[in-house]
This record gives C-alpha cells, sequence and structure tokens, in this order.
C-alpha cells in the first residue's frame, strides 16, 4: 500500500475510533460560523464571512543560500516529482542550516528544550501522529519521548512517557519552564476522552516524575500554559469548549472555568495571563479573551470577548504567539492545511503564517505574512499538484507550527511546512519579513510512491548554539544549526 494511501485510511480509522467523523470534518473544511454565546459580539463588528477564491499576499523573499548549502531546484518549497526519481530528494535541501544530529523514527507535533535546576539539558517530543492507529505506521511507538542533550550532536533517549496522556497528547504537549511542568491533554485528529498527565521535570529533566493523572481536559485535542505555570487551558477542537485547569498544585489539579462558548485549535496566553489569544475555528481566524478573572482565580470567573479579527487568506487557525519587536506588541498567527483539506482546490487559501499587531488588542491588525511559492494560487494550480503528498489533505505544501527563540525581540520564527520541511524567517522588520534559512529532509521511502517531509512539530531552539530542534512525522527528531551569519547578532540569549 502506498504511504499516501496509507495515511488516508490510518486518518479516517483514528477519527473513527473516537466516534467525531462528522465533527472532525467539520473542522477541517473550515467556514465562518456564529459560535452560541459570541454571536452578539460577531454581529456587532462586521466579521465577513470568507469564501470563495481570494487574493492571496506575495510569497515571502526567499533565503539566499551560502557556502555548504544543497538548495531546491525549483519554487521555493517545493520537492518536485522529478526530484524523487533522480535521487535529488533522498540527499535533502538546505540552506544556511546543517544538520548536528537525528535520532528516532518518527515524531509528532511539538519539540521542548528545557535546562533543569541541576543544568541537565533535555528535549520533550511526542512521537506519535496518530494514536492508536500509529502502530500501523512506520512502527511508531507511541509516548512522549525525553532526550539527555547535553551534547546535541549525541542525543541520548533516557525516557519514554506512556501514561495515556503522554501516549497520545496530539498536539496538546507543553512545558512551563519556570515551574518544570510537563503537560499534555490526551488527544486525537477529532478529539478524545481528555485525560490530563502532569509531569514535573524541575529536578531531574531526563526522568520526568508523574504528579497527576486526571479526566479534566474534557475531549482536549491542543492545549496552552500561563506564563506563570499555575493554568493549563486544554481546548476541545472538534466541537466548542475550552477548560482552564489549576495546577498551582499539579498534584491536586481542579477545573477553574469551562465554557462551550467558543471552538478554538491553539490558545496561547500573554505575560501577565489576563489575555488568551485564540486560533478561532468556530469564527475563523483570531479572538482574544480577557481571562484576567480566572487568573485572579475570582469564585465563577467571567470571560469577554475583547475582540475577533479574520483575514481573506485564512485557512484552519492553528495557534498564536505573543511577542514584542522593538517595543511593540504582536502575535504570531499561524493557519494549517488549505482552508478545505477535504479535497484539492488551488484557488483555496493555504495555511502560512502571519504577524499581527496588538498594540490596540480591541483592534489587532495583520501586518504582513510569512509564505512560500509554493503556497500561492498558480503554483498550486501547477504541475506542482503531481509531487507526492502535494494534494493529500493534511499534508501538503503548508504550515503546521511556528516557534521563537525568546517572547522579546525574537529576531527569527522558526516554522514546519510539513513537505517543505523546516523554514526560519527574520522578523526583525515585522512588516518586511524575509526567509533566511530552511532544512528539509524528505524521509525515504519505498517504490512506487514516496510521500515527503511530514514537518509537522513546533521547533525548539538551543540559542547558545545557533540551532533549531524540530520533529519529523516520518523520519523523527533532528537538531539542526544555522550557517552563514542566519542566526541574528544580538540574538545568544533566551531573554
Amino acid at each position: 500500500m502506498s504511504p499516501l494511501r496509507h495515511r488516508s485510511l490510518v486518518t479516517t480509522a483514528a477519527i473513527g475510533v473516537v466516534g467525531l467523523a462528522g465533527a472532525a470534518t467539520a473542522a477541517v473544511a473550515i467556514r465562518p460560523a456564529f459560535v452560541p454565546g459570541v454571536a452578539a459580539y460577531h454581529a456587532t463588528h462586521d466579521i465577513a464571512p470568507v469564501a470563495g477564491a481570494v487574493k492571496v499576499p506575495p510569497a515571502t523573499p526567499r533565503a539566499h543560500c551560502g557556502p555548504g548549502s544543497r538548495p531546491e531546484t525549483g519554487r521555493q518549497g517545493r520537492v518536485p516529482l522529478a526530484d524523487y526519481s533522480n535521487g535529488r530528494a533522498a540527499k535533502g535541501y538546505y540552506c544556511n542550516a546543517v544538520q548536528v544530529s537525528h535520532i528516532g523514527a518518527t515524531g509528532g507535533f511539538k519539540t521542548f528544550r528545557y535546562v533543569d535546576k541541576h543544568q541537565h539539558v533535555c528535549a520533550f517530543y511526542d512521537g506519535t501522529l496518530l494514536f492508536p492507529t500509529s502502530v500501523f505506521h512506520n512502527n511508531e511507538t507511541g509516548g512522549t519521548h525525553v532526550l539527555d542533550m547535553s551534547n546535541p550532536a549525541h542525543p541520548v533517549e533516557t525516557a519514554v512517557l506512556r501514561t495515556a496522556a503522554m501516549d497520545s497528547p496530539h498536539e496538546s504537549l507543553a512545558l512551563n519552564a519556570k515551574r518544570g511542568l510537563l503537560a499534555a491533554g490526551m488527544g486525537s485528529p477529532g478529539t478524545a476522552p481528555g485525560i490530563v498527565d502532569v509531569y514535573s521535570v524541575a529536578n531531574d529533566c531526563r526522568h520526568p516524575v508523574l504528579q497527576s493523572s486526571t479526566p479534566f481536559g474534557i475531549l482536549g485535542h491542543e492545549s496552552g500554559f500561563s506564563p506563570d505555570g499555575r493554568t493549563l487551558w486544554i481546548s476541545t477542537t472538534a466541537r466548542p469548549g475550552v477548560t482552564a485547569i489549576d495546577v498551582s498544585n499539579p498534584q491536586l489539579p481542579s477545573i477553574v472555568w469551562r465554557s462551550t462558548n467558543f471552538t478554538f485549535h491553539g490558545m496561547n496566553i500573554n505575560s501577565t495571563g489576563t489575555r488568551l489569544y485564540g486560533a478561532d475555528l468556530g469564527m475563523a481566524g483570531l479572538t482574544i479573551l480577557d481571562i484576567s478573572q480566572v487568573q485572579k482565580r475570582v469564585a465563577n470567573p467571567k470571560v469577554t470577548v475583547v475582540s475577533h479579527i479574520t483575514w481573506p487568506d485564512v485557512s484552519i487557525p492553528q495557534n498564536t504567539i505573543p511577542v514584542t519587536i522593538k517595543g511593540h506588541k504582536y502575535l504570531v498567527e499561524f493557519d494549517e492545511y488549505a482552508r478545505n483539506a477535504a479535497s484539492y482546490n488551488p484557488s483555496d487559501p493555504v495555511g502560512a503564517a502571519r504577524l499581527i499587531n496588538i498594540d490596540n488588542d480591541r483592534k489587532p491588525r495583520v501586518v504582513s505574512s510569512m509564505r512560500l511559492e509554493v503556497n500561492q494560487p498558480a503554483a498550486r494550480a501547477s504541475d506542482q499538484k503531481n509531487d507526492p503528498g502535494a494534494q493529500y489533505g493534511v499534508q501538503g505544501y503548508a504550515a503546521h507550527y511556528c516557534a521563537v527563540p525568546r517572547l522579546k525581540n525574537p529576531g527569527i520564527v522558526a516554522c514546519s511546512f510539513i513537505l517543505s520541511g523546516l523554514r526560519v524567517f527574520d522578523i526583525s522588520n515585522p512588516k518586511h519579513p524575509r526567509e533566511i534559512a530552511y532544512f528539509n529532509k524528505p524521509a525515504p521511502n519505498t517504490l512506487p510512491l514516496k510521500s515527503g517531509s511530514y514537518a509537522m512539530s513546533a521547533p525548539s531552539f538551543d540559542v547558545a548554539r545557533h540551532e533549531a530542534w524540530y520533529a519529523d512525522g516520518d523520519s523523527g527528531f533532528y537538531a539542526v544549526k544555522l550557517t552563514n551569519g542566519a542566526w541574528p547578532h544580538g540574538l545568544n540569549t533566551t531573554r
């Protein structure tokens, strides 16, 4: 069976396991819709539905590749069918980036770097894309993998976490470095029961210690920590639902707020814990919530909508990252897949990244986008559509997750662009991002059909070594070093 046909069956099976095929499909074939409890806000703020062909922003200027690079052979981000036949794809494509190390055979959606109180350096990454059917995909063993990264050139696996949520975290794996907590809510491509596992990694990150395993995630899919590490937020995604869990005592968590008024994919929280930035599936864009009362632990807290924004080229909102650049506040927002992942339409907007100014969070505005030439409608209508994996609804040439090395003046953002691998953009000028590096190593697959890369994970960073770490679904965990001066000057600390 070809890898792509296999993935299609696996995805269908995984959604079917939780009995939410219809709900999951609705979440993928997204269109703006009213969400109960938010309808009044939507109706009074001129949020126009997005439908049909739209004008998309131009592709971000491509990277200039220095010595030691093995650049792409054509369009930015493309792995042409011909390159599989002539062996070029198997050699990989990299620009101002070199592989430091590689471990494992599969990967999922999140990677994290952490240094504990005894200065052990660890990496955490989920190793499965589609639990429980993942056992049929590249021999995935599931679980959350723990690596000793004291020498990034030689990672050593020290543990695999196999409790319910860590076995199938889907996109919910979360780390709060301040408190040394690693958490996840049991999830799937649709949703799952929502068991939440919380581990302590503060004392020895190489050997996480389970603190609690509770059912408080309630049909979980993705998550977000408050910066102070006292609140873990879990989203349902396949249907409305957001849950705030108090983990002040990680051994005795409790639900402090629950709402079915919002259908978020991912979410992130500002530095004071008073604003939640939700990647809104129900309203196809970004919704900002005032969560001050949850942060203050007010009894029966009220959560209100601050603002909502959408954009013409919205596809499927994935998550957000609040950053400050030269004194101004922004969100790095990123969408996934194409607007309708159930079918291939060249004119459908494709998931990419963007910077949204939130100096006035009641009037957020998109200031720029980060996208590749392969994401443009004309490219999608060309022979590019015949590249292995290009038409597959939950693969293709599209963004999935992004991350930054620090929240204040991050300098760069690195994004997994699925078939296009790991892409790195300079965002020091928020209005004019530019690509500065990439690393794409298509997985070796057997004939008659190869499926390319499956770069789905949020990267993490070793700032001192100028490295980005990420995982590929079909080939495991990579540490990649930026070269040729691509790492910005002055970006040598995490603060």
